[in-house]
């Protein structure tokens, strides 16, 4: 596997912004609004797993949360056109991001990794699962059979996944994490002690009480609540799909530096 080099902070800022990971993104502010919306009004789909309750029914004081730690246009009278990822706000994240893997890689913790986004962030996830046992973390191994939302959990490239029909699937449900750590329990085994991660994999590990980084775009609001209520170590905001997942290398690059992580 090629080894990317490793850009400076300006590098990848700029990086981040020209392929629209971050900067003006792809998803629409209607798209924004309308999930920040949801969440407000209660719908589980968008709580991602965590278990908000009534702290969040004002979809302004998610629109703040979402302003402050993903980047967002923060007027709330900006309701169509385009919305924005800060790119200074995902370097920060990819920063503390990377004090955890540190940690984990001084403590040889069991590390968990897993995706809902097969498509673009299974290479990202993958190159940081080798990186840490190359550092002598364990990475916790899926147990077979486990089912879920009509699908199967498999592991590939030591990353979790959800799969249906012989194809693996795009998901932001917690119930895939769910089956994994209730098969663990019953097992007799230790649960991870950090959770590599996004979306519904993320947010059920962290409600778990299980120190976790999570990866999540602007329309997906509850990891970012779940981080500014401490639920949640660390949550990177970027767009998670873009057109080309080879985008996310420079990304992944930066983090394992600035992990102090070799890549394998």
């Amino acid at each position: 596997m090629p080894i990317t080099p490793v850009p400076t902070r300006a590098e990848l800022i700029e990086h981040l912004v020209r392929t629209r990971i971050a900067g003006d993104v792809a998803t629409p502010r209607e798209n924004n609004l309308d999930h920040y919306r949801r969440l407000a009004n209660g719908d589980r789909h968008f709580w991602l797993g965590l278990e908000l309750g009534e702290r969040w029914t004002d979809e302004q004081d998610v629109l703040a949360v979402m302003a402050e730690r993903c980047g967002v246009v923060d007027d709330p009278g900006h309701r169509q056109g385009q919305d924005t990822i800060d790119p200074e706000l995902t370097v920060a994240a990819l920063d503390r991001a990377a004090a955890e893997l540190r940690k984990a890689a001084g403590s040889g913790h069991r590390v968990l990794f897993a995706t809902g986004h097969p498509g673009a962030l299974i290479d990202l996830h993958s190159r940081v699962a080798s990186a840490l046992r190359l550092a002598g973390c364990e990475i916790v191994r899926v147990p077979l059979g486990l089912i879920a939302d009509q699908g199967v959990v498999v592991q590939l490239a030591d990353i979790a996944m959800h799969e249906r029909g012989a194809t693996l699937w795009h998901t932001h449900s917690p119930a895939p994490m769910a089956a994994i750590l209730d098969a663990l329990e019953r097992a007799g085994e230790p649960l991870p002690d950090l959770v590599f991660a996004d979306h519904g994999w993320a947010g059920c590990a962290a409600q778990r009480g299980i120190a976790t980084v999570g990866f999540a775009d602007c329309n997906d609001p509850a990891l970012f609540i779940g981080e500014a209520e401490g639920t949640l170590a660390v949550t990177v905001p970027l767009d998670d799909h873009v057109v080309d997942p080879r985008h996310y290398e420079p990304m992944t690059a930066y983090l394992l530096d600035a992990a102090g992580l070799t890549p394998a």
